[in-house]
């Protein structure tokens, strides 16, 4: 993996620099930057030429496609599209669900999966992952509509809770929904649970995945996709484009890629992708994180000035991600300090999901304080920030004591 490696501190000593942002960013995977580096002398367009270049820019681009969809474990119904990111993947799949198409998710979600959906049905962030599951067949029994699709995320990017998206899946099914899964925290957790989820649809970006910036993913059930009228009108999109009257558009991925395709950033989160799913297959991807995780969220507890802010009980499901309050410093002022003295690099502010971080920054500030919470209440909006530590590969038992010696 690459790193910066050593920082140097306000003091002036050197140390290794402890990287606890990964949810927003994962550093790059050393393979992922060989693979780049070995495809660049042969930089060419794609699907645009007959020479040699063109050629096999154009395999090296259709095989990380074939690479995902295997990982994903999606069939001759399914398609792979390259986007930019989550938030341009769910974007493209509000632009193809069909008129009529009742949205429906929760209030706990990323702006990724919150604001592309016009007049969706939110429901209240459940307390229990149960909770989640019977609030959602609460609704789908009561509507008794078919033609609904279910947006959820796989794991929050503010608590690290797994949601139990197999379970949601199973009761949208049954009532003949669909179902889109917001997968940007799971998959550089648990690749390997990605081909079972159940769902329909499934977003994910690379720079999460240890890869660079710059591509990302919607992969799910063709019809829709094939129906819609393209994301972007361009070369590529179109299968025919007459002298006069409206052109004839492309069916396949090709529909929603039009332009010159980001070729090194599909190679790259496909390489990313395929290796994270081999390591997490073979058991060595989870069980060191969890390890740290326990480590970090036992330490975090021990601090009385520190309350975590979580949505599911203690004791739920979790990735690498642990975001939290303290009581009588400005996050953003800690967060300075943090890296100016510690060499450690952490995230603060409302994780672009509001709603969800106000309503449990409220909790955890009245928590530390003694302050019953009124029914309903949150932040202001701009009020408060809470702190985020978020880890992955390359993270070792001593960044974690150094944050939690730095926090004491």
């Amino acid at each position: 993996m690459l790193t910066p490696g050593e920082v140097k501190l306000s003091d002036g000593r050197c140390v290794d620099f402890a990287n606890l942002d990964v949810a927003a960013t994962a550093p790059c995977l050393r393979v992922v930057a060989d693979v780049v580096a070995e495809l660049l002398p042969y930089y060419g367009s794609v699907h645009r030429g007959a020479g040699a270049l063109s050629q096999r820019c154009t395999r090296e681009y259709e095989q990380a496609r074939e690479t995902v969809a295997d990982v994903l474990g999606h069939g001759p119904g399914d398609t792979v599209i390259f986007t930019r990111n989550t938030t341009d993947a769910f974007n493209l799949l509000a632009r193809a669900v069909p008129a009529g198409t009742t949205v429906v998710t929760f209030d706990a979600e990323h702006h990724a999966n919150l604001l592309p959906w016009r007049d969706a049905v939110r429901l209240p962030a459940p307390r229990t992952p149960q909770e989640a599951v019977a609030a959602l067949e609460r609704y789908l029994y009561r509507s008794q509509n078919p033609g609904i699709l279910v947006s959820v995320t796989a794991a929050s990017n503010v608590t690290g809770e797994v949601w139990p998206v197999e379970r949601l899946a199973e009761v949208a099914h049954r009532y003949g929904a669909r179902i889109a899964v917001d997968a940007a925290q799971l998959a550089p957790h648990a690749p390997g649970r990605l081909a079972g989820l159940g769902a329909d649809y499934v977003a994910f970006s690379g720079h999460k995945l240890y890869a660079p910036f710059g591509a990302g993913v919607l992969a799910g059930r063709a019809d829709w996709l094939d129906a819609a009228e393209p994301y972007l009108a361009g070369g590529g999109a179109s299968a025919h484009v007459p002298d006069d009257g409206p052109a004839r558009w492309a069916t396949g991925p090709a529909r929603h890629e039009a332009g010159t395709p980001n070729l090194l950033g599909a190679v790259a989160l496909a390489t990313a992708l395929r290796t994270l799913r081999d390591r997490d297959l073979a058991g060595n991807l989870g069980g060191a994180e969890q390890t740290l995780l326990h480590r970090l969220r036992a330490g975090l507890a021990a601090l009385p000035h520190v309350e975590e802010l979580r949505l599911f009980p203690a004791d739920a499901e979790r990735v690498g991600i642990v975001s939290f309050a303290v009581r009588g410093r400005d996050p953003g002022a800690l967060a300075v300090t943090l890296g100016r003295d510690h060499g450690i690099g952490v995230r603060t502010g409302l994780f672009c999901a509001h709603p969800l971080t106000r309503r449990l920054l409220a909790e955890a500030t009245g928590r530390l304080t003694g302050e019953a919470l009124p029914e309903g209440a949150g932040c202001e909006p701009g009020a408060e920030q809470a702190v985020r530590a978020s880890f992955g590969l390359g993270t070792t038992e001593e960044h974690i004591d150094r944050l939690l010696a730095a926090l004491r």
